[in-house]
């Protein structure tokens, strides 16, 4: 670029995005004098979904600025809760974010996931064809102009994954209402009209039986329930109280 220097200072939650020389405090930033203020941002390799107020000496502008020799721009992390238009609020995982994706199913947010890679222009065309917000840790799939709405997820832990999603969106928690394995909705069932889907052992041990209206798959509270109770508590506990399903 050879045009107007502007003097960039990127909020410390987004600096990992920004090569190691502009990390640190206001860094001067030549443009060529035509881009937008979006364009620059994501040039220096902040997705725009992570990207919340901007500011221009001090004052709001939106990504379609065009900056100007001198000016100050700010670069500040989205605001949390964020609001997200339309309703329902649904999310989008991309193929590395399947235990993120079982997760929110077992808290009843609607989480659809993609366990192979059907490539990043797919996963970008449903997030819109669905209006659901893609979640992912590829930080050039959230720079694709077709998604409806995305988020970087900035962890590699589950646990911490799953706090930040929920931190970040609020969604509505309805824990126990989701099919962890296809998103389903869960619906209570008649042990006798389940038994064919069950070992010996199982239908002897238990009497409380859900199933998958979608994929059919029968849960009860197994050798497992205690892990999954704790992840639900923790999360109702922190993140709002659960809704009926």
């Amino acid at each position: 670029m050879n045009g107007p220097e502007i003097h960039l200072e990127v909020a410390p939650e987004l600096r990992l995005f920004v090569a190691h020389g502009r990390r640190q405090g206001r860094t001067p930033v030549t443009t060529d004098g035509v881009s937008t203020l979006g364009h620059v941002v994501e040039s220096l390799g902040i997705p725009l979904t992570e990207a919340g107020r901007l500011l221009v000496d001090g004052s709001p502008v939106t990504a379609a600025h065009i900056p100007a020799a001198g000016e100050l721009v700010e670069v500040r992390p989205v605001s949390r809760p964020q609001s997200v238009p339309g309703a329902p609020l649904r999310f989008l995982l991309d193929v590395h974010l399947g235990t993120l994706a079982r997760r929110l199913r077992l808290l009843g947010v609607d989480a659809a996931y993609e366990s192979e890679d059907i490539g990043d222009p797919a996963l970008a065309a449903l997030s819109a064809k669905e209006r659901r917000v893609l979640l992912s840790r590829d930080r050039g799939l959230l720079h694709r102009r077709e998604i409806w709405a995305g988020a970087y997820v900035y962890s590699d832990r589950p646990e911490e994954q799953l706090r930040d999603v929920l931190g970040r969106f609020a969604p509505a928690l309805a824990p126990w209402t989701r099919c962890t394995a296809c998103n389903g909705r869960l619906r209570t069932a008649d042990k006798d009209t389940v038994g064919p889907h069950l070992e010996h052992g199982t239908r002897r041990s238990y009497d409380v039986f859900a199933q998958c209206a979608a994929c059919e798959r029968v849960y009860w509270r197994g050798a497992h329930h205690a892990r999954l109770e704790a992840i639900v508590t923790e999360a109702v506990r922190d993140f709002g109280t659960a809704t009926a399903g």
